[in-house]
């Protein structure tokens, strides 16, 4: 794809060269070492118990509004400069304008998610062994949410003109898609194999507790990030093609 990798090199560069970005990688850093260490003594030492738990409530947490915070600027704030109409008349694909940012941001949180392996291997050589094909399955399923979230955070970004609206847009999506699983769960009656069918679709906690958290790679799960990622990406590349035109 024509400019992809140019793309994605800018805006990582973008990313690690900002203060916020740094600010989020310190502040996750010291986030997921607190709970780390919090469960892993009330647990007595049980490892895999606290990895399994790093990975949810905390985890979910920061999924929320970390994407938002790193993709706020990538497209509203190079509309209302005037870089992103230099973008699009440049030969680059609007693909991959939009596929290039959620690279680097989904690079950016890889590397956040690193945090919970390195806490691992301090263990390890501790001398409690953690199961680390859990290890590698629980980073690889944080990076696919991450994706999704970004992608999201970046169609958020696309719809709005200005970084903290699309923040706050963003994560407002975030907490609605983690919401509606429940909401759907409650529908009884006549409709209730419709609103299963819609929360299998949409419930995107179920399918990482039921794969990644296992030590199992579920090929179905992997599908259903990058489905929903595919298609996050497609919306936010029509925005950006609206953008052209209406330039």
């Amino acid at each position: 794809m024509r400019g992809l990798s140019a793309v994605y090199r800018r805006e990582l560069a973008g990313l690690f060269l900002a203060p916020l970005a740094w600010i989020l990688l310190c502040a996750t850093l010291l986030y997921n070492a607190f709970f780390f260490l919090a469960v892993l003594e009330r647990s007595g030492g049980e490892i895999d118990v606290t990895l399994v738990y790093m990975h949810q409530g905390p985890f979910w947490f920061l999924v929320c509004f970390l994407p938002p915070l790193l993709t706020m600027r990538m497209i509203s704030e190079e509309t209302r400069s005037g870089l992103l109409e230099f973008l699009l008349t440049a030969p680059v694909r609007d693909s991959a304008v939009v596929l290039g940012k959620l690279l680097a941001a989904t690079t950016f949180m890889a590397i956040a998610w690193l945090s919970i392996p390195m806490f691992a291997l301090v263990v390890h050589l501790a001398g409690a062994p953690p199961d680390w094909g859990m290890v590698l399955t629980e980073w690889i399923g944080a990076v696919l949410v991450s994706a999704l979230f970004c992608a999201l955070g970046l169609v958020a970004s696309a719809v709005c003109g200005t970084p903290l609206l699309a923040a706050f847009l963003a994560i407002l999506a975030n907490i609605l898609l983690m919401v509606l699983p429940l909401a759907v769960g409650l529908v009884r009656g006549p409709l209730r194999a419709q609103a299963e069918w819609v929360r299998n679709k949409v419930d995107v906690q179920s399918h990482f507790y039921g794969s990644f958290l296992t030590g199992a790679l579920d090929s179905a799960h992997v599908v259903f990030y990058l489905a929903w990622c595919a298609a996050l990406l497609f919306v936010a590349v029509r925005l950006v093609e609206s953008k052209r035109w209406i330039g």
